[in-house]
């Protein structure tokens, strides 16, 4: 119910973020780019682990993702934006091959505000191809879950199934957290209010837990009393694919916190001005833009 009650003030307190915005910038709707974002999210964790701090993409847990987007010229190169991604993520031992044994699986859905600053490595008053980076803050919410064998939709942050809010300093995990973004994109003037592109970007992460996995396994009596057997059947799972499995001492290594989860969107973008007009940033665009 607690979850329900700040998801439902999550999306009211978005949703007013996102209509101040569009009444204020319709005094600046020269400077203002909307857009409108599709493509896919992926993630980087215990199930798909990479060591590589950059962007690593695997096709087979590639899922979709959508979002919106504002961009306000505030200099000839530099603007301020703001975007709302949606999307999923999730992944599985047994198809990623990380730890068949282990035979983990986890989905989640995402929810991305993310507001930052956007800085052009060309003039893009002058040129029609338009290279950026760009980086700000982002919060989000994620919620991950499986199936258990029955079929049923599990949540997993409530089990506690590496001993969470039972074992001294290993507290529950926070389900809407702040992450770092940056990313890179590149963006092709087609009109003086039209543009399209493709963007690439990261979150940098300060949790373990996207995918609620990340330290050791606990003692299988010891989350039994505290948890119930859901906690314990879902916190081991590779005695589904070999019944002469054990579940593991307590210690074992379930995964690794060294490096926390990270999540990626890879998206085609459309971006509009709702007017064309002569002041400001703007209206300084050349009448033959190039593309070099």
């Amino acid at each position: 119910m607690w979850q329900r009650f700040c998801k439902i003030e999550f999306m009211k307190n978005l949703l007013l973020l996102l209509s101040i915005s569009v009444f204020f910038s319709s005094a600046y709707s020269q400077r203002t780019h909307y857009s409108l974002h599709v493509g896919t999210a992926n993630y980087s964790g215990e199930l798909f682990y990479k060591k590589s701090k950059l962007p690593e993409y695997d096709l087979q847990n590639a899922k979709l993702a959508v979002g919106l987007g504002i961009e306000y010229e505030l200099l000839e190169k530099v603007s301020l934006r703001g975007t709302f991604m949606y999307g999923k993520i999730g992944a599985d031992d047994k198809k990623t091959g990380i730890d068949p044994a282990r035979n983990l699986s986890f989905a989640t859905s995402l929810w991305d505000l993310t507001l930052g600053a956007q800085y052009y490595l060309l003039n893009p008053q002058r040129y029609n191809l338009q290279p950026y980076l760009f980086t700000g803050v982002s919060f989000f919410h994620f919620n991950p879950y499986t199936y258990d064998r029955a079929g049923n939709k599990v949540y997993l942050q409530p089990l506690g199934t590496e001993g969470q809010g039972i074992i001294p300093g290993r507290d529950p995990y926070k389900l809407y957290q702040v992450a770092i973004p940056y990313g890179a994109g590149i963006r092709m003037q087609v009109s003086d209010n039209l543009r399209v592109g493709l963007e690439i970007s990261a979150r940098k992460t300060f949790t373990d837990y996207l995918d609620d996995v990340s330290t050791t396994f606990v003692d299988e009596e010891y989350l039994f009393f505290h948890r119930g057997q859901q906690a314990v059947d879902l916190a081991f799972r590779g005695n589904e694919v070999n019944p002469h499995a054990d579940y593991p001492a307590a210690g074992t290594p379930r995964g690794g916190s060294d490096l926390n989860d990270r999540y990626y969107f890879s998206t085609v973008s459309f971006s509009f001005r709702l007017n064309q007009g002569g002041g400001g940033v703007a209206g300084k665009r050349m009448r033959c833009p190039k593309f070099f």
